[in-house]
């Protein structure tokens, strides 16, 4: 059941309820018997718990182990220019 928060239009009083969806909006306030009015919430935030959510964490085996023979393998590193050959990029551009 969701909460609902009410503010008394005349004393100031707020409050939360749990209420059904399908109840109607509470009308008078519990300590003045004022009018209240049903404030708009920001609702529930989403808390994820847990090593990490990605779509790669739930593939089954046969998924996992078809992707590695077909070279799809995220393990694997890829070569990066050694750095002797920035180095050449870079005296090169200075000469000139």
């Amino acid at each position: 059941m969701p909460t609902y928060e009410y503010e008394c239009r005349q004393c100031g009083h707020r409050f939360e309820t749990f209420q059904s969806m399908k109840d109607e909006p509470l009308k008078k306030c519990e300590k003045c018997g004022g009018e209240l009015r049903r404030l708009i919430g920001t609702g529930a935030g989403i808390i994820f718990k847990g090593s990490g959510f990605y779509q790669t964490d739930y593939r089954s085996k046969s998924y996992k182990d078809k992707a590695k023979s077909e070279g799809g393998d995220s393990g694997t590193k890829k070569e990066s220019p050694s750095p002797e050959t920035k180095k050449d990029k870079k005296s090169g551009g200075e000469g000139a």
